[in-house]
């Protein structure tokens, strides 16, 4: 048996003036969507658990089989994990986010999808300017990045992608531990202010990297096995260390594509090539593709369409294919992991649709896949880490 699970993340939409009242999902051209929609079952599932904030990190939690509420110790160490990280027992993880903050309004979350190249250069000046013992800055891809701290630290903090257009003084971490926090972003935003990269930037009309964001924090998770669980042999396709991270954690092989950006621009062809090939050595290959949620959190209704409809076209369409050729013995899941509404510009709890199909996943709706489609179904899932055991357990 050979299992295929495609995650556009942040698709799920609400209704949209300018689209007419449809959704994202429901204006794009996605053929093999459809098809999995149509020719098996289409559901809601709740991926964010009540009481926990609803990131990426808790939903894919969900996705992949754990139960967040026994198991989620915060974001930033699946991604410490991604890095290879050695975490000790006294020490957190923070995510560290480039942003961009103008007249004290958080404006954008990623300083204008900042290079690698230039976010690499400024974490370096980061660590020569403010590490010390019990601090020190890791590069990440583009904004995102991770900052070790010793010591304790019982303190809340806010995802900059939750406030923007809000005043960020208002959203700065509070608690035990809080003071020094606020310190190292307040040194931060001095040293960048005149940094040579963001005088560049200004002068080619894109976000300067302003101050750096510390949120995410937690302690390393211990996860079973994914093996021990389900008897599977996995592998990861993904851009993002939070998804690289996890997979690691629970014993998945990490597979690395060249151009994977988590933008726009990320190279869906070679991400489709590479879960295609991984099925000739795993029972089940993960694909996460991190753009329709970054369109989300822009407000760029155009973009989050042409992302689902490039891994409808270069990802589920081929995985489809060669799934088909193996006979009957296989199965392919599509789902958001959350909702990323672009009114709303950052995620929200609510339920998100997914459609499967293959061995024994009978049609019911014949539809195609849509949010509004998959509510229709009597197939609502309330605890999103149950989702896995059912898909690969459907008798």
């Amino acid at each position: 048996m050979k299992y295929a699970i495609v995650i556009p993340d942040g698709a799920a939409d609400l209704p949209l003036e300018e689209l007419h009242g449809q959704t994202p999902l429901e204006v794009a051209r996605k053929p093999q969507m459809d098809w999995i929609a149509a020719h098996g079952k289409c559901g809601m599932v709740h991926n964010i658990p009540k009481g926990l904030a609803c990131g990426s990190d808790v939903a894919i939690l969900s996705v992949v089989g754990y139960d967040p509420r026994t198991c989620y110790t915060g974001r930033a160490p699946l991604e410490a994990a991604a890095q290879g990280l050695k975490i000790g027992p006294d020490e957190w993880v923070f995510r560290c986010n480039l942003v961009t903050i103008i007249d004290g309004i958080m404006e954008d979350h990623s300083a204008g999808h900042i290079s690698t190249e230039e976010a690499g250069a400024i974490v370096d000046e980061l660590n020569r300017s403010l590490a010390r013992p019990g601090v020190h800055f890791y590069r990440g891809v583009s904004y995102r990045h991770l900052m070790i701290y010793r010591g304790d630290c019982q303190v809340r903090t806010t995802p900059p992608h939750d406030i923007l257009g809000q005043r960020a003084a208002a959203h700065l971490p509070t608690g035990q531990g809080a003071k020094e926090l606020r310190g190292l972003m307040e040194r931060g935003r001095e040293l960048l202010v005149g940094h040579e990269i963001n005088t560049v930037r200004r002068d080619l009309g894109e976000n300067p990297a302003t101050d750096i964001w510390l949120w995410g924090e937690g302690q390393m998770p211990q996860l079973t096995p994914f093996t021990e669980r389900f008897g599977l042999r996995a592998a990861a396709v993904a851009a993002v260390d939070l998804v690289r991270g996890l997979a690691r954690l629970i014993g998945w092989d990490v597979l690395t594509v060249q151009g994977a950006t988590g933008y726009l621009d990320t190279n869906s062809a070679g991400k489709g090539a590479a879960a295609v090939a991984a099925l000739d050595n795993h029972d089940l290959v993960f694909v996460h593709v991190e753009a329709p949620d970054e369109a989300g959190h822009n407000a760029n209704i155009k973009g989050k369409i042409a992302a689902i409809e490039q891994i409808d076209q270069h990802i589920v369409g081929p995985l489809l294919k060669r799934l088909q050729a193996e006979g009957p013995e296989w199965r392919i899941l599509v789902l958001p992991d959350h909702p990323t509404p672009c009114t709303v510009r950052t995620h929200t709890r609510d339920a998100v649709p997914f459609a499967m199909a293959g061995k024994r996943v009978e049609s019911v709706l014949a539809e195609p896949f849509s949010e509004a489609h998959a509510a229709e179904s009597d197939l609502h899932i309330a605890r999103g880490h149950e989702l896995m055991q059912f898909f690969l357990t459907i008798r």
